[in-house]
């Protein structure tokens, strides 16, 4: 592989398993080979990226509505399953879905929606532990609808501890007293998404951290390993209605990871690291494709899923690490564990290993029945089609700048897509094309 990341839109044997695929499904449509919603169901599924692909900040991506109106029939409802798959985590399922209804000018449901925390669900060990929440938005609401119970946070933990907070010299408090409340022991802190107030949000996070959860308590050599840490989104940056990527979650982590790291000479460790790119997040948005198939009454099973998205490091890494899984787990012929591994990364999981032999989605998602997912790249986002990737991986930091999380290892077959567009219309018509499929030719148009 050469310097340049040669972004091929298909290989000979794809092009292969492609045209055999579309004389088979000919053979099954009908003289002029289209697989219509009337004569045949879809084999195939979709799952959008939001920002960059569909939206910049508020901002209506142009291509987003005429994409949309192509894969609705003429009732007005979707002719091939669709899940959203943002890294987003600020609001609830339902606030996203009716941004995006509006946004696209077609019904959308909570259901069709994947947040970057939506996995935490299934993590149902901590739903009953007293957990610290960081991020921003209705955070308790959040929590409380995935399913947790006893939460605190930053925010009211300075109120409590208001001597911890003292980088804001007019924040500081005037008098001195002890704290009113006692709380009990946090027992581990959530992640869910870049904080408003960076430096209180990062000197608490250290302080429960060290105190192993009693941040009113001097620091203690003994809080190794320390507590867990859940974290959504693992974004370094996004794109919003300006010319260049803005700061995400991911830099925010990268921040607490050092400062912790440089204090205590330790690893800062993840109990789960969850949203694009970890296979979790993949696997239920496929959970949610199978779901809206079997809501259609249709026999056969979504063999196909199309990743479409704008950032190579979370979008394409994740669905290309997703189809890896699927590759692999096919290979298998068994039903294997679902572990979103850090593709060989620095040790650190993301999924706990106490969860390894009974991972808590296993009952609750099934099998997958997928068998492939297959990554294409939209030009209206984060990435540029020419960025250059190292020839020689271990030199990752001198050649080019890896923007993956620190536990997913840099791979040149993880961030090539097997296809670029210029944008989410265009990616809509290359996936019809290649499935060979015509949706609902009456459809109603705007």
């Amino acid at each position: 592989m050469g310097a340049q990341l040669p972004f091929l839109k298909r290989t000979v044997a794809a092009g292969l398993i492609m045209q055999l695929r579309r004389l088979s499904l000919a053979a099954v449509a009908g003289e002029d080979g289209a697989c219509t919603q009337g004569n045949m169901q879809p084999p195939f599924g979709f799952l959008f990226d939001i920002d960059g692909v569909l939206v910049r900040g508020r901002t209506p991506i142009p291509a987003a509505r005429k994409a949309f109106q192509k894969l609705l029939n003429s009732q007005r409802q979707f002719s091939v399953p669709v899940v959203f798959v943002t890294n987003a985590g600020n609001c609830l399922h339902q606030k996203k879905a009716d941004q995006l209804s509006h946004v696209l000018g077609v019904p959308i449901s909570q259901d069709q929606v994947i947040m970057s925390h939506s996995p935490l669900q299934m993590f149902k060990h901590y739903h009953d532990k007293h957990v610290l929440v960081s991020g921003q938005g209705p955070l308790l609401d959040i929590a409380k609808h995935l399913g947790f119970h006893q939460l605190i946070t930053i925010d009211r933990l300075q109120e409590i501890y208001p001597l911890l907070d003292m980088i804001d010299h007019e924040r500081r408090p005037k008098v001195l007293h002890t704290p009113a409340v006692e709380l009990p022991k946090i027992e581990a802190i959530v992640l869910f998404g870049e904080p408003v107030r960076w430096e209180t949000n990062l000197q608490l996070i250290i302080d429960v951290l060290l105190t192993s959860g009693y941040p009113g308590n001097p620091y203690s050599q003994s809080a190794y390993p320390h507590i867990p840490v859940l974290a959504c989104n693992m974004d370094l940056m996004w794109m919003a209605e300006a010319q260049s990527p803005r700061f995400g979650h991911g830099t925010f982590m990268l921040c607490l990871e050092n400062i912790y790291k440089k204090i205590t000479g330790n690893e800062l460790r993840y109990e789960a690291l969850i949203g694009k790119p970890s296979e979790v997040t993949y696997h239920y948005a496929e959970y949610l494709i199978r779901m809206q198939a079997a809501a259609k009454q249709w026999k056969k099973p979504i063999r196909t899923l199309y990743a479409v998205g704008d950032n190579i490091m979370t979008d394409i890494y994740g669905a290309n690490l997703y189809n890896r899984y699927l590759e692999e787990n096919s290979r298998a012929g068994s039903k294997a564990c679902v572990q979103a591994k850090a593709a060989g990364g620095t040790g650190s999981s993301t999924v706990s290993q106490e969860d390894d032999i009974d991972n808590p989605w296993e009952s609750e998602l099934a099998s997958a029945s997928a068998t492939r997912c297959l990554s294409i790249l939209v030009c209206t986002g984060v990435s540029n089609p020419h960025t250059e990737v190292p020839s020689d991986t271990r030199k990752s930091i001198t050649e080019t700048v890896f923007h993956g999380h620190r536990d997913f290892r840099f791979d040149p077959a993880l961030v090539e897509p097997d296809h670029v567009v210029t944008d989410v219309d265009a990616a809509v018509d290359l996936i019809f094309q290649l499935e060979n499929f015509a949706p609902d030719e009456n459809r109603r148009t705007p």
